[in-house]
């Protein structure tokens, strides 16, 4: 069973266990069963108590564990954290605010659609960089630091690899 917690953006915790399917587990410790479809892109039909509930996840960033959905016209955004992440936390070797970022790395393979950066612009974390478009999605790709844009190592148009170095933080 795997083990997660998630935080919500009102603080609120949730300890998440699943079996291997997915489809069932602990919820706060309490067993919890869902049915989940892929409708389409990023939407979902989940089945959770005999009610149905309209999902679709609009934003991902792999690097945080952190998602932004849309349930039912709502939107909530979560962080996970696993039994890594958090020793890590109890050794206070999460602090990756100190860690420099020098290289900016395509996330996934795609097309670059729009470069909204140059060369020497300052930039604060959580800036949109630029959009990368991937299986006919639009992803913003944004800065996981403060800083200057030293280069940029694409171009509008151009098809990238992932973990192909986009561009270079000074």
């Amino acid at each position: 069973m795997s083990e997660l917690k998630v935080v919500g953006t009102n603080k609120k915790e949730f300890k998440v266990e699943l079996d291997q399917t997915g489809n069932s587990g602990l919820l706060n410790g309490e067993d919890f069963s869902w049915d989940v479809i892929k409708t389409k892109g990023n939407s979902y039909s989940v089945i959770k108590n005999n009610k149905s509930y309209n999902l679709e996840v609009l934003e991902v960033v792999a690097e945080e564990k952190s998602f932004l959905i849309k349930v039912d016209g709502i939107k909530y955004q979560f962080n996970a954290k696993d039994k890594y992440d958090e020793l890590l936390h109890s050794l206070g070797m999460d602090t990756t605010a100190s860690k420099k970022v020098s290289d900016l790395k395509a996330p996934m393979p795609g097309l670059v659609l729009e470069i909204s950066v140059s060369g020497g612009q300052q930039v604060s974390k959580g800036d949109a960089l630029l959009i990368l478009e991937a299986m006919k999605m639009e992803n913003v790709i944004k800065s996981p630091t403060d800083g200057v844009i030293k280069s940029i190592s694409v171009n509008q148009g151009e098809t990238v690899e992932k973990n192909q170095i986009i561009l270079n933080f000074e």
